[in-house]
């Protein structure tokens, strides 16, 4: 059970009543007010929500980039050690002597 200062329902009271004090004009500008800060933070969380995706689109294609020179540099040494294999093949047939 959460404790509550003894004060708390003499302030919950006090702001029901100050709520209860407003005009019909000054809650029609306060709900105007809440409206507004509610659009901004759709708008900023559509925003942030944008930016993400293309965040995430950046490293997307970094990464298949990064994985292509990857793949590539992998077929270069294995290009190389196919080549290194035929070149001692032909030096081991070269060396070989005859009975």
């Amino acid at each position: 059970m959460i404790k509550r200062p003894a004060a708390f329902p003499i302030a919950l009271a006090i702001a029901c009543l100050g709520m209860a004090a407003c005009s019909p004009a000054e809650q029609e500008q306060t709900e105007a007010r809440a409206d507004a800060a509610g659009d901004k933070a759709e708008n900023t969380g559509s925003a942030l929500k944008e930016e993400a995706s293309q965040v995430g689109s950046a490293i997307a294609a970094g990464a298949s980039e990064a994985a292509q020179e990857v793949d590539e540099a992998t077929d270069s040494l294995a290009r190389k050690a196919d080549a290194q294999k035929a070149e001692t093949a032909s030096d081991t047939q070269g060396n070989a002597t005859t009975d």
